[in-house]
């Protein structure tokens, strides 16, 4: 499905009934990384999936999509699907989406997830690294591609997920050189929202990998848990979705049932 907001389509799906679980994806994804996910949680929850700007069938606004704007296309599908209380689930990016959702809109998440995500600004060094990449992806974006998605993984899984990381860089070969500059540079200035996270009174729940290329986890970790944020930790990269396919999802309905 598909909502017209400011002169874009942004994509959407709505599946089951009950309490309402809006699923954000990461960075050069879709929701389609969602997909086997989706029948488990269909069984008792209405489960919203959205392609975030830039992504998926969702078009460009400019050549910068900040986190802001990215939740308020979300908050654009929410008001059309009239949701007012919700559990958000945001991988990577999708976190960041996820925060700055419940920092503009608070009394609408009941329950925030963030997923091999983080609330932490980026450093200055990796501001650095985003501009890097934002060189690179115009460059030569399918290079840039093919390079960024099975470093996603912890080297131990490449070999063994080879099918999914090929499948992972066909969906986002498709996506706009656009959309993934606007989506590098909204990110490298994202607002740090440890703060926030810790002010939310709602249940917080961190997935992290032990051996995520994106995320230091030791530091993460620590600093998650002084913000009284649940943690659950896997032995994997940043693909939990992928490499931690069970236990994400035993953990995932765990947190929404509880």
């Amino acid at each position: 499905m598909r909502l017209e907001y400011k002169d874009i389509p942004v994509f959407y799906q709505d599946q089951g009934q009950g309490v309402p679980v809006v699923l954000l994806h990461g960075f050069l994804e879709t929701s389609v990384m969602w997909q086997e996910l989706i029948p488990t949680l269909t069984k008792n929850y209405r489960v919203i999936t959205i392609d975030l700007l830039g992504h998926g069938a969702t078009g460009c606004l400019g050549y910068l999509h900040t986190m802001e704007q990215m939740a308020e296309a979300v908050q654009a599908v929410l008001n059309h699907l009239k949701i007012e209380q919700l559990v958000i689930i945001g991988h990577s990016m999708g976190g960041y989406v996820a925060l700055a959702l419940a920092e503009a809109y608070p009394k609408s998440v009941a329950k925030l997830c963030l997923m091999n995500s983080s609330p932490f600004a980026d450093s200055p060094e990796k501001q650095n690294n985003r501009d890097r990449a934002i060189e690179a992806v115009k460059y030569n974006h399918k290079n840039f591609i093919r390079m960024s998605i099975g470093n996603l993984f912890s080297p131990d899984n490449r070999e063994q997920f080879d099918g999914e990381i090929e499948r992972i860089k066909m969906v986002a070969m498709g996506l706009p050189v656009q959309g993934i500059v606007a989506a590098l540079e909204g990110m490298k200035i994202r607002e740090d929202r440890s703060a926030l996270l810790k002010k939310l009174t709602v249940p917080k729940l961190a997935i992290l990998g032990r051996k995520d290329p994106v995320l230091e986890y030791d530091s993460v970790s620590e600093e998650l848990k002084s913000l009284n944020v649940e943690i659950i930790d896997f032995p994997d990269g940043h693909m939990s979705y992928i490499e931690n396919k069970e236990e994400l999802t035993y953990h995932i309905m765990r947190f929404i049932e509880k």
